[in-house]
């Protein structure tokens, strides 16, 4: 059976868990910015096998408005090419045959704004599994104390369980404010 030491030191790490997914998907969403992150999610169909384009190029952000991809396979070019103009980033690829040009034009107020949204909802994703660790937690908690752990060890560790919680939610609080500011400048 499990301590209630070990049971917070296995929400932690859930929830650190939870909060670096959150991290990764906000470099995902695209800023006024150029990011090598951003191409993160973008597929290729290469030899009829679907594979992430940081396994078939390189990836390099000459400026900060430019991202270039240099295919390590130089008969790829043309899949790449199209899985850009097909993905949901909006953005127009141009191809010299050896490298692809990314250029990231100034979103639009209305662009930004969905942007906002976006961005919230992938916080509340990561509050909402921060809570269901919390959840799972303090069950686990529970039944322990119908066990061998007392009814005030119990009590503790469940507050220890809700302090975590509220550290991690407000890290991703944190990490929204940065990112919202980030997509709303100019």
């Amino acid at each position: 059976m499990a301590t209630p030491d070990q049971l917070i030191q296995d929400a932690q790490k859930r929830m650190d868990a939870s909060v670096e997914h959150t991290k990764t998907e906000f470099n995902t969403v695209r800023t006024g910015r150029a990011s090598a992150a951003l191409l993160d999610r973008v597929q290729i169909d290469y030899y009829g096998q679907q594979t992430p384009l940081k396994q078939l190029a390189t990836i390099n952000v000459p400026e900060p408005r430019m991202l270039t991809i240099q295919p390590f396979d130089p008969s790829s070019i043309k899949a790449i090419e199209k899985a850009l103009q097909e993905s949901d980033l909006g953005l127009t690829p141009s191809n010299d045959g050896k490298m692809i040009r990314l250029p990231m034009p100034q979103p639009t107020e209305e662009r930004r704004k969905e942007l906002v949204k976006v961005v919230r909802k992938i916080a509340e994703e990561g509050r909402i599994a921060v809570r269901n660790v919390r959840r799972d937690a303090v069950q686990h908690l529970k039944d322990l104390a119908k066990g061998e752990v007392g009814q005030d060890d119990e009590h503790r560790a469940e507050e220890r369980v809700q302090k975590l919680t509220d550290e991690h939610t407000k890290t991703i609080d944190e990490l929204l404010k940065h990112k919202e500011a980030e997509i709303m400048e100019v």
